[in-house]
């Protein structure tokens, strides 16, 4: 049982010290392997084109939090995403980050120093500022129960519908609701043929007058010409992306200038390198053990 790593020369470094402190099997980068078939797990972002290389191979693990970037793969071969706990809590502060810009005017009062205008916008108070988080797995429930600890009422939307303590939560049929009560729309939905394009015209036309949205989800999700049309009609306040589409926005895009949009480049979170290798370190374990790995897909559902 032997995980081979395909990335960077620093990650590799880390993940070898952390692999070799626990005595595991290892291989840092695929020039190393000396024989391919012990290889039964591999760590990377981008597949290699050849996989039948690798006879032995039971499981892929993406060592980013989504697996949207990978190819379908042979119906033998598990896939594994990362759980670095990192990447939860940086997400979850980007997103309240942008949630507060958003309520506070900031896109605004930026807008407005670049012409060196001085002029105060009416504060709404957090509880009369409803909020609707699209996408309620791990990163979408943290952010949902911080935002109302913070004193937000705040709504939630998944396929399932999987209740989450403290937030009122709607399954697939409900997403019209949602929106009706979405003063700021937050997306972190994984990408699939279900959500690739959701956040369209429709969607926005569905939002309050005047609604925000706060987009760290991926950027096929995004249609950003309905975008920039709900922006132009002030039916949409201000959006503030973490990822576009495409990614990333070409030089002289619209969506650079435009006043009422943030655009951040895809730094919502990064994968610490020690906690992406310990979770590597779980995932061969139970496979070693015959035991479910850690962050195991459902690629039927794509996540």
């Amino acid at each position: 049982m032997t995980l081979l790593l395909k990335s960077f020369p620093a990650r590799a470094k880390i993940w070898s010290e952390v692999f070799a402190d626990a005595e595991e099997p290892f291989f840092a980068d695929p020039s190393l392997v000396t024989d391919t078939k012990a290889v039964t797990a591999l760590a990377c972002w981008d597949l290699p084109e050849d996989l039948t290389v690798y006879p032995n191979l039971k499981l892929v693990l993406s060592v980013g939090a989504g697996v949207d970037h990978m190819r379908e793969l042979p119906q033998h071969l598990m896939l594994c995403r990362s759980l670095a706990p990192g990447i939860e809590t940086q997400v979850r502060d980007w997103v309240i980050m942008a949630c507060l810009m958003a309520h506070r005017d900031i896109p605004s009062y930026l807008h407005q120093a670049k012409s060196d205008t001085w002029n105060s916008l009416k504060i709404t108070a957090n509880a009369d500022r409803r909020i609707g988080v699209l996408g309620m797995g791990r990163i979408g429930t943290l952010v949902a129960q911080n935002l109302t600890a913070l004193g937000f009422p705040v709504v939630g939307w998944s396929r399932s519908g999987r209740p989450v303590d403290g937030v009122k939560t709607y399954g697939a049929e409900g997403l019209p609701t949602v929106l009706a009560q979405s003063d700021i729309l937050v997306c972190l939905l994984p990408l699939t043929p279900e959500t690739k394009g959701i956040l369209h015209a429709r969607t926005f036309a569905a939002l309050p007058k005047g609604a925000h949205l706060v987009h760290a989800g991926r950027g096929p999700h995004l249609n950003m010409d309905d975008l920039k049309a709900a922006l132009d009609t002030e039916h949409l306040s201000s959006a503030i992306l973490d990822v576009t589409n495409p990614e990333p926005l070409p030089k002289h895009h619209w969506g650079w200038s435009h006043p009422k949009l943030i655009v951040t480049p895809h730094v919502a979170a990064q994968t610490d390198a020690h906690e992406g290798a310990q979770h590597a370190l779980n995932v061969v374990r139970a496979l070693k053990l015959g035991e479910i790995p850690p962050g195991l897909v459902n690629q039927a559902n794509g996540y």
